[in-house]
């Protein structure tokens, strides 16, 4: 069987039972889906966040996170992935950001999903404006979420 690779950028929200439905239908070569499911906080450092706001450069992005799924897919033995990003205005416990991983067994899925999610938070081409009662600002990066993604450039 082929691997089934879906991304998706889109303002809509989207339900994670039935990504997981669409990812594993019909196949009997997945023994492990692995999720992570992004939701949006509603304070950050003591501060009451009302939403934030995602963009991207429609094009750029998903072929970056093509290329990278295409990495994932070479690294682990993965029969399948998804991954879905939200832009646009995102309220508090709403979804921004889903990634599942399939494979044979876990360890290639929690793997290949813990290196998706660290490039997606660090290096993605994406811009997040944070809205509270007082300011609105972009967020800058964080040098914590460049080092976990670079543990996976290292030799």
């Amino acid at each position: 069987m082929t691997a089934n690779v879906t991304i998706r950028i889109q303002e809509a929200d989207f339900d994670i039972g039935r990504e997981i439905s669409a990812l594993t239908k019909g196949r009997t070569d997945i023994g492990a889906v692995v999720s992570f499911s992004g939701i949006c906080r509603g304070r950050e450092g003591g501060e009451t966040i009302a939403a934030l706001t995602l963009e991207h450069y429609p094009g750029m992005a998903e072929a970056e996170i093509a290329r990278h799924a295409e990495n994932a897919m070479s690294r682990w033995p993965l029969t399948g992935l998804t991954i879905i990003h939200r832009v646009g205005r995102i309220e508090p416990g709403e979804n921004i950001v889903l990634v599942l991983t399939a494979s044979q067994h876990r360890q290639a899925a929690f793997e290949a999903a813990e290196f998706l999610m660290d490039y997606l938070k660090a290096n993605a081409p994406f811009w997040k404006r944070e809205e509270s009662a007082d300011r609105t600002g972009w967020v800058e990066a964080r040098t914590d979420d460049d080092a976990a993604a670079a543990r996976w450039t290292k030799s």
